[in-house]
């Protein structure tokens, strides 16, 4: 369970070279467990980083921050002001949530799927407490009439402006039944997702939620014929392997998020007391869900990739900054290990790709660094350009690779003999697919030292 306090919790006076001149006993323990003392330079990088940020623009900084405490994580807002003409920098906090490592874990994956959505997702839809329509957006050519009507039925469910046909009387349902469900809009043929995430203090006291319709077929790709509108690729160009996620993940992600549902209620025991060992039971419960959620959109990513017809878009995209984000969504996995992120190289490498698919790439590589490296170590990500190329590495302290696996990391359900991590053998067959349909590329090498370097590589304008 979360354990929350608020509204007021304990503050800081920090300086403007990053140290922490004074701080209330959960500050001190943070830092004290980050290896630093008070007063004494700041070990908590998130909080180092408001001090330097303040100390820079001489502004009041309002954050949500994350850190280690020992024995899980906590999270908490900041608001860092100026205290007075000697750099002296005041920070409260509030709102302080602790979570276990799994928690985190499962946060960070719902994060990372949010980023991923976000940059692909046609449709983006701000709903309140009850799912309802506050804000409503598109750039999508085909949904303008859908999206127009949604805009002049603000305040009402969003359900009601989706053909859902095997959900009727859906405005009730719990927002987890309804995410990934697939839906109709009015003046398209083609079939949408729906992608639900809560907002606000937490998934079951959300003060609303984002909602993202995201397209089945992209627009260029759609049949001439409307008979099969909805598809993601045309029966003729369609692999056979490919109708795997293209018929069955739509069938199957409904019944695993019920799943994931009704575990979390009774893992949370907000249907009432439980005992602890059943708690956990229900934990193991979710926890194998999830996976089995991750190879269902695997498969479909799968189908995606090995259609005959499929393309990404060419846009002007700065691959440092996909390079940044992929950072950071990833730190608290990172850290939950004990595992540096050091994000060196080029501020700005400009280069001709799809950000959501860049985004998937670094993602892949970055977790997987974090996943088959040792506690202690640090996992590189380096970025740079040259010869019409932007580059990004990832660079990790494992166990390498060896030279005569280096190709076959890259097969299709290729684990190399591991069992049990999780994984599922597509993330680099499907990485470096995607690297290529971009007009890039994705290899591996020996890293000095030991360890792994997977580099992406992808076109910059001439």
């Amino acid at each position: 369970m979360h354990e929350r306090v608020t509204p007021a919790g304990p503050r800081a006076l920090g300086d403007a070279q990053g140290r922490l001149l004074e701080a209330d006993e959960r500050i001190a323990n943070l830092q004290t467990n980050a290896g630093g003392d008070v007063p004494g330079p700041c070990t908590i990088p998130a909080i180092r980083d408001v001090l330097l940020t303040v100390a820079s623009s001489g502004r009041t900084v309002r954050r949500r921050l994350a850190a280690h405490d020992g024995s899980g994580f906590v999270s908490f807002r900041v608001v860092a002001r100026p205290a007075d003409e000697d750099g002296r920098i005041a920070i409260e906090t509030t709102d302080w949530v602790v979570e276990t490592p799994e928690q985190a874990n499962e946060r960070e994956d719902e994060k990372r799927r949010l980023a991923a959505t976000r940059a692909g997702a046609e449709i983006a839809l701000l709903l309140d407490s009850e799912q309802r329509i506050l804000e409503c957006e598109t750039r999508s050519p085909d949904a303008a009439e859908a999206v127009e009507a949604m805009r002049e039925g603000r305040g009402q469910p969003w359900t009601g402006f989706v053909d859902l046909a095997d959900k009727p009387g859906t405005a009730a349902l719990h927002w987890r039944l309804l995410d990934g469900a697939r839906c109709r809009l009015a003046g398209s043929e083609r079939s949408w997702e729906a992608r639900i995430f809560p907002r606000g203090a937490g998934e079951d006291d959300a003060a609303g939620f984002e909602l993202y319709l995201v397209a089945q077929t992209a627009v260029s790709t759609l049949p001439v014929a409307t008979g099969n509108a909805g598809t993601l690729a045309n029966a003729e160009t369609a692999t056979e392997s490919a109708s795997i996620g293209r018929d069955v993940s739509p069938v199957l992600r409904q019944p695993i998020t019920r799943i994931i549902a009704n575990a979390e209620t009774i893992r949370t025991k907000l249907a009432g007391p439980l005992p602890d060992q059943y708690s956990a039971y229900a934990a193991d419960i979710t926890a194998a869900a999830r996976h089995l959620l991750s190879l269902v959109d695997d498969l479909a990513d799968l189908e995606i990739v090995e259609a005959e017809d499929f393309r990404t878009s060419a846009d002007a995209i700065d691959l440092a900054e996909v390079a940044k984000q992929a950072v950071g969504i990833l730190a608290v996995r990172a850290q939950e290990k004990s595992i540096a992120l050091d994000l060196a190289g080029e501020s700005a490498v400009p280069v001709t790709a799809e950000f959501r698919r860049a985004l998937q790439i670094l993602l892949n590589l970055i977790g997987n660094a974090i996943r088959y490296s040792p506690e202690g170590s640090t996992v590189r990500v380096e970025t740079g350009s040259g010869d019409c190329l932007g580059r990004v590495a990832v660079i990790d302290e494992g166990a390498g690779i060896a030279e005569e696996d280096r190709e076959a990391v890259f097969r299709k359900f290729e684990r190399l003999g591991r069992t049990g991590d999780g994984g599922s053998g597509l993330g680099l067959y499907i990485s470096r697919r995607l690297a290529r349909a971009m007009g890039g590329d994705l290899v591996v090498e020996a890293a000095p030292g030991g360890g792994a370097r997977f580099e992406l590589t992808l076109p910059q304008e001439a």
